[in-house]
């Protein structure tokens, strides 16, 4: 995979092309310092990561990341930062992780396993290789984001102006509206069956009768019951062949 660093910083940057040449087979095909160049370099160069300093001052790298993020193949996104706080927009732009400074070796080396493993994930699904493209949803847990394959989503709830995301075994809480969440899913696989929740159809174990023609979903696994409400439920039926 090509690579590309943006740090004003030189000795940062020589640390962490060291660090992932030392650690993966990542390719660094260049460095930046200035977010025109950046944009110039991208329009006629295609690489799979951008390691993104997100506080050089002058460069605006949210503005930067929003702009990487629209184009039609998109690389991963990697923030460097000196503070958490910019966990959050990390995971608003749906960025790949993030890694503070100073670095520390064992968080890169985690890191790039991580990435890695998605990019060969990522060249299957585009060769066609396996009878399913696998997708992955970023969830946060302790101000680290999590690249979560969608098939382990058991079931999310909203919570005023968060999401809590369940997996098996792990709860994960997101600073975003259930409905921006249910955005990144895929429809034919999550159902919105309230305002409330959502479910993975893939992980319904029984289909239990409620009151008001309504349905209570017992998953697989876990020892919860989530509710289809009044409006919705037509289209469960519809889903679900009833």
């Amino acid at each position: 995979m090509k690579a590309i660093i943006v740090e004003d910083e030189f000795l940062a940057q020589e640390e962490l092309r060291y660090l992932v040449e030392k650690h993966s087979r990542l390719d660094i095909v260049a460095t930046f310092d200035d977010e025109l160049d950046v944009l110039r370099y991208l329009q006629n160069h295609e690489v799979d990561v951008v390691f993104l300093d997100i506080n050089i001052p002058s460069l605006d790298g949210v503005l930067l990341a929003q702009s990487i993020s629209k184009f039609v193949r998109r690389p991963a996104i990697i923030f460097i930062t000196a503070y958490k706080e910019h966990a959050v927009a990390a995971f608003e732009l749906e960025a790949f992780d993030y890694i503070l400074k100073p670095y520390h070796e064992q968080r890169i080396v985690t890191m790039l396993h991580k990435l890695e493993a998605h990019g060969r994930l990522t060249a299957a699904a585009l060769n066609n290789q396996g009878p399913r493209a696998t997708h992955t949803v970023n969830l946060m847990k302790d101000e680290r984001i999590i690249v979560t394959d969608i098939n382990n989503l058991y079931y999310a709830v909203a919570q005023e102006k968060v999401t809590q995301v369940y997996t098996r075994r792990d709860v994960y809480t997101m600073p975003i509206a259930i409905t921006e969440f249910c955005a990144r899913l895929p429809e034919e696989v999550f159902f919105r069956c309230n305002r409330s929740y959502v479910v993975n159809r893939e992980k319904i174990r029984e289909i239990v009768p409620w009151f008001n023609n309504t349905y209570l979903l017992r998953l697989n696994d876990v020892d919860f019951e989530v509710p289809v409400s009044r409006g919705k439920v037509k289209a469960f039926r519809l889903m679900m062949g009833l």
